[in-house]
Order: C-alpha cells, then sequence, then structure tokens
C-alpha cells in the first residue's frame, strides 16, 4: 500500500469512527427514560421485522456476542419491553418478541430521534445524503463478509 492510499484508509476510518461517536453521544441525549442505543436498536430491530427472534440470531444480526445481546434481553425483558419465552421445538433455544409496551417505547424513542436525524439531512442536503448511502452499504456489507 502506498502512502497515499495509506493516508487516505487512515483518513477514512477516522471519519467514520469520529461520525459514529459523535452520534451516539446525540442519540443517547435524545434517548427518553435513560434508553440505551443498543435498548433501541433491538426494538427497533424487532418492530420492523414483527416476527421473533432467537437471541443468537439477534446477536448476529448486530454483531456482538451472544452474552452481550443477552444482556441486553434481559434488561429489556425487565423494563416490559420483550418477552422470552422457550421455542417450542427446542427447548435449548429461546425466542424473543417485542411486547406492547416495548412498541410504545420504540414509538417514543422514534419520535425523539427523528427531529435530530432529519435536522442533519436537511443540513447536510438531501442529494448528499443520497449520493454517499450506496458507498456506505457498500462499506457496511464488505466489513459484514469479512467478520463472517
Amino acid at each position: 500500500m502506498d502512502r497515499t492510499t495509506h493516508a487516505l484508509a487512515v483518513t477514512l476510518f477516522s471519519e467514520i469512527l469520529t461520525a459514529d461517536q459523535l452520534v451516539r453521544n446525540r442519540l443517547s441525549r435524545v434517548l427518553p427514560g435513560g434508553m440505551e442505543i443498543s435498548h433501541f436498536s433491538v426494538l427497533n430491530h424487532l418492530a420492523r421485522f414483527g416476527v421473533e427472534r432467537s437471541p443468537a440470531q439477534l446477536a448476529r444480526s448486530f454483531h456482538v456476542t451472544r452474552g452481550a445481546m443477552t444482556n441486553t434481553l434481559h434488561r429489556l425483558e425487565a423494563q416490559g419491553h420483550v418477552h422470552i419465552r422457550p421455542d417450542w421445538e427446542d427447548a435449548r433455544r429461546k425466542m424473543v418478541a417485542i411486547s406492547p409496551a416495548g412498541l410504545r417505547a420504540r414509538d417514543e424513542a422514534l419520535a425523539a430521534v427523528t427531529p435530530m436525524v432529519t435536522e442533519l439531512v436537511g443540513d447536510l442536503g438531501e442529494d448528499k445524503v443520497r449520493a454517499v448511502l450506496p458507498i456506505l452499504r457498500e462499506l457496511r456489507l464488505r466489513l459484514e463478509d469479512d467478520s463472517a
């Protein structure tokens, strides 16, 4: 790798990591009731797809360990936001579904973060956001391929 390519790679990942940290900080400030980003992410995922998922499936979807996902799910269950039940076909597994309270919490969180995200898109301009999405998507897909 030549110096120019190396510098470009370092700059790209520096910008991505810094943007990630800044977005997480902003999201943490606007999420309601002390909700964590990981909680919102799981609730949003379950609400969008509308089907039960196993903790292992969720861990794979979020690229986290099963232990980390189990911790998040236990906290969401304690708050009444998810239901965790045994898998009737395989007693070793559990299945997770979003509860009505979880749907309300997700909707409340979505309502809280939408103005911030909408403002960012407005500040950047819709054309720039549309232009960068395919690049970010390709980068994500390549990184997911590497993690398999």
